[in-house]
């Protein structure tokens, strides 16, 4: 027969709750109250400012209308608390800290309620940029650069360490050293996305006009891919000083993402090396180790000194056959973030030497927007989005362009829902046979997140032309690969 315990005797301390664990607890509590249920939420809201002045931190954390910036600037302390908010922590000795986990608890809220919260009704320009301030530090909690998550200007930051799962610590969830946390792996993927609908649902619900009209209200937004969508729809609608004002938000746009995807492109040289060219006999082009090598034969052992007749150099001239690059770029409403990424793309490898490149944008018309490929921010200004899909008015332009089929890459930019599919796939196959390298390719954003037609990406995979779709720089890795 076995003891029950009854609140006495030895077994009633490891049974009795932990302070801090009930803490925890009216933290997240009210967390779920404010997001979904707003019943008891006056009791949560006191019980939650006990929590938080007992453990010492501000009450402001508690304060919707505070952001995250600005509880870190007057408690500038925190700042690095928040960084990595979320992600996993090496194993400590001595098992779980409860204290610590609360602490976490009330910073993890603020941050979440924040981001998650939006409100309904107007919003202004000081509220835009309030949230998108507080996405950064929602993504800077998960081990990210700010935008990196919301397909902006970051790169990969230290979401590396978030991205690796499987790791044990104390974490968001309060399961502390040891217990289980969540596949951030899988998460920050996902998070990107919702983080960028919920921005676009702030865009839509401005008044953007008003606000554009108004450079001081301009002045306070920050360029994202959501406001350059609803700017590039709405500029036939405006003129004088709100037109000059969306412009200058759509240049500072395109010359961030620009920077970035520069760098990208710039990891690796255009151009196989020309050993039919003598090299130049220069001394930055002296192969010292070669040089070395073959003149080893003249070393004289008792003065210890090697005697060189003949210097060696590197060959640094390159093949530099010209390649033509023909860019078709959905432009239809669901495109928008591949529009504006490949428009910027095209123009960078319009300034590599040697590559000649083409680019067309397309709905249910087709126009040549060639002459501008240099200036994405010239190219983005003249395109429509929005309307129809007929990806046949696109290839009537592209064909004629594919002179020497062995020097030319297709890159085609779309979600393939078609209104002409097994016509526009029959020509695509041609070129495809004629042995230029054609890359279809179903979403470019910086999150990743795309939707392809499935009749056309199992063609596509039959070809032997599966459809690229995910981030950017998979499509920067297969253009370099043909023009290396």
């Amino acid at each position: 027969m076995t003891e029950q315990n009854t609140g006495h005797g030895p077994g009633a301390a490891a049974d009795a709750p932990d302070p801090d664990d009930n803490r925890r607890q009216v933290l997240y509590w009210r967390l779920l109250a404010r997001l979904f249920d707003h019943e008891e939420q006056p009791a949560l809201e006191s019980a939650s400012l006990a929590v938080v002045e007992d453990i010492g931190l501000p009450p402001a954390l508690l304060d919707p209308g505070a952001s995250v910036g600005s509880v870190v600037q007057r408690h500038p302390e925190l700042a690095a608390e928040f960084d990595g908010l979320m992600t996993p922590e090496p194993e400590q000795d001595g098992g779980r800290d409860r204290a610590a986990e609360v602490r976490r608890a009330a910073l993890a809220s603020k941050v979440l309620l924040n981001v998650f919260a939006s409100g309904s009704g107007t919003v202004t320009a000081e509220q835009l940029a309030r949230w998108q301030s507080d996405a950064e530090w929602f993504e800077r909690a998960l081990g990210c650069r700010p935008g990196e998550l919301r397909g902006g200007r970051g790169g990969r930051g230290g979401a590396g360490r978030a991205a690796a799962g499987g790791g044990t610590g104390v974490g968001p969830t309060g399961t502390g050293v040891g217990g289980p946390l969540p596949d951030l792996s899988r998460l920050i993927p996902a998070i990107g996305p919702e983080l960028g609908s919920i921005e676009a649902g702030l865009v839509k619900r401005m008044r953007l006009r008003e606000v554009l009209a108004d450079p001081a209200l301009a002045a306070r937004l920050t360029p994202s891919m959501s406001l350059i969508e609803q700017l590039l729809r709405d500029k036939d609608n405006l003129s004088g000083v709100a037109l000059a004002n969306a412009k200058a938000l759509i240049r500072r746009y395109v010359d961030e993402v620009t920077e970035v995807l520069r760098t990208q492109v710039e990891k690796s040289t255009v151009g196989e090396l020309d050993r039919s060219v003598p090299p130049k006999r220069v001394f930055r082009n002296l192969d010292i180790d070669r040089t070395i090598w073959k003149n080893l034969t003249n070393w004289d052992p008792e003065g210890e000194r090697l005697y060189v007749d003949r210097l060696y150099y590197r060959h640094t001239s390159r093949k530099t056959t010209p390649q033509r690059l023909i860019v078709v770029v959905d432009q239809s409403g669901s495109m928008v973030d591949s529009m504006v990424n490949c428009t910027i793309l095209a123009s960078i490898f319009a300034g590599l030497p040697k590559v000649d490149v083409h680019l067309i944008a397309y709905d249910t018309q087709a126009l040549d927007l060639t002459p501008w490929a240099h200036d994405p921010f010239e190219t983005l200004l003249r395109t429509k989005l929005g309307g129809g899909t007929d990806g046949t008015v696109a290839m009537a332009l592209a064909q004629p362009k594919i002179a020497e089929p062995r020097n030319t890459v297709v890159v085609w930019i779309s979600d393939f829902y078609e209104w002409r599919q097994q016509e526009l796939f029959d020509s695509m196959a041609a070129v495809h046979r004629s042995g230029a390298k054609f890359i279809p390719v179903g979403s470019v954003t910086s999150s990743g997140r795309g939707s392809v037609n499935p009749w056309f990406r199992e063609r596509f995979k039959d070809l032997g032309a599966p459809v690229i779709s995910g981030h950017i720089k998979k499509l920067v890795h297969e253009l370099k690969t043909f023009l290396t």
